[in-house]
């Protein structure tokens, strides 16, 4: 038995009865449970209760034993003197408020609908290959599921904004920086994502913007810092990025000892750090304000055509230094600038205007379900158990689905298991 069931039973008041009786004998109507509390303090507040035929208001404290308040130290915490009952599983010990006065408890064991119970365990117990309502989930309303998924979306939304947050607090208050950190790490994808996180985070900003103005100076310093350039070759173009970048490095008095090696083994060549890294310094020598360009386009077309960009065309012919290769332009394609606009486009969007206290969710929900759904094996799985996933929104909301709610058997906390258990 886990707390979450109790939450469960008593927001649904799943009871064989719609009277009950604490322990002390006071009898107990409940005419709101009150608002289910995922934040710190008691399990639901400003529920509406008839004790004893006095009615009051306050708030309610869950837990599997009453033993469980001290265990928790709600005996040292004010915030738990308001709450005007005490619901528990197993009732083993009396609950005192700070001015000593008895919390009434209230035992649910005998008086929780024994269907209720059965149906918890049935889903909860059950051995799964993929998630626990394998078996249920194709049969869930689909207006269900697409409700659940948009909130899904922006609670993902909201992680990624903590992590931006997060960077600002490290001293990337200006948002241009902030971008340039963001999308140096989605460049690199997941197999060198950190390694161009690390080479962002090597240069002050103030240097990038120094060096944009021209294709080879950025791209000398990202292929420098990134320890690219170290190569003995007869090359023009890199003898032109080595002296650039000694150049740079006395300068601005640059170091790269806290950059992670990027990686090319088991790559694709169009995703090899040089065409990536290539590929950003152009849009950056592109574009000289990116971040408000970004801020302000509205549309999957006008932002695709801010990503309209290709490596330099030492790269037509090369896919690293030194080793030719068939002649072809490394231009972003579309399922990678699909990918930008997922990672770091929308996330910082809603980043900001959350700093600006305005809400642009529907339009970044818009903005979402107009890219094409992305392909993973999560993915794969769900739309076996029923065709949901139609577009990025709602790939991204079942990753998030997964990893936070079914990974971690959340079910009583997700609107398609409370569906299950409510048919059953």
């Amino acid at each position: 038995m886990k707390e979450d069931f109790l939450h469960y039973v008593w927001k649904f008041q799943k009871f064989t009865s719609s009277h009950f009786t604490t322990v002390a004998g006071e009898t107990v109507q409940v005419v709101s449970p009150g608002l289910h509390n995922f934040n710190a303090g008691p399990d639901f507040l400003n529920a509406q209760l008839v004790i004893d035929g006095q009615l009051w208001a306050g708030n309610v404290e869950l837990h599997l034993k009453s033993s469980d308040w001290y265990a928790h130290q709600h005996h040292d915490d004010e915030g738990y003197d308001s709450v005007l009952l005490h619901v528990v599983w197993e009732y083993n010990v009396a609950v005192f408020r700070a001015n000593d006065t008895v919390i009434p408890t209230l035992e649910l064991k005998q008086i929780v609908k024994p269907a209720a119970k059965q149906a918890y365990l049935n889903l909860i117990d059950k051995q799964a290959t993929f998630i626990k309502c394998e078996q249920e989930f194709p049969s869930i309303d689909t207006f269900i599921v697409d409700n659940w998924l948009e909130r899904m979306y922006l609670e993902r939304l909201q992680q990624k904004t903590e992590t931006i947050y997060a960077g600002l607090d490290k001293g990337f208050s200006h948002w241009e920086a902030l971008l340039f950190q963001q999308l140096s790490k989605n460049f690199g994808l997941k197999v060198n994502g950190d390694s161009f996180l690390s080479i962002a985070n090597s240069v002050p900003f103030s240097v990038v913007q120094k060096c944009k103005d021209n294709v080879l100076t950025l791209e000398a310093l990202l292929f420098g810092q990134a320890g690219l350039l170290q190569k003995k070759v007869e090359d023009d173009y890199i003898k032109n990025l080595q002296n650039e970048y000694a150049f740079l490095q006395k300068k601005f008095k640059l170091t790269n000892q806290t950059v992670v090696t990027p990686k090319f083994f088991r790559l694709r060549p169009p995703n090899f750090p040089t065409i990536r890294l290539s590929q950003l310094a152009v849009l950056y020598s592109k574009e000289q304000h990116l971040f408000s360009r970004l801020i302000e386009a509205t549309t999957k077309e006008k932002l695709y055509a801010i990503f309209e960009v290709k490596a330099s065309s030492y790269w037509n012919s090369h896919f690293n230094f030194g080793t030719t290769s068939p002649q072809k332009e490394k231009r972003l394609t579309k399922n990678f600038i699909d990918l930008l606009l997922i990672n770091t486009v929308i996330p910082i969007k809603f980043c900001y205007a959350k700093y600006l206290g305005r809400d642009n969710s529907e339009a970044l929900l818009d903005l979402a379900a107009s890219i094409s759904a992305e392909k993973n094996t999560v993915v794969s799985y769900f739309n076996t158990l029923k065709p949901i996933a139609k577009n990025a929104m709602h790939t991204q909301a079942l990753l998030h689905l997964k990893r936070h709610y079914c990974d971690n058997h959340r079910c009583l906390q997700c609107a398609i298991g409370i569906e299950i258990l409510s048919k059953n």
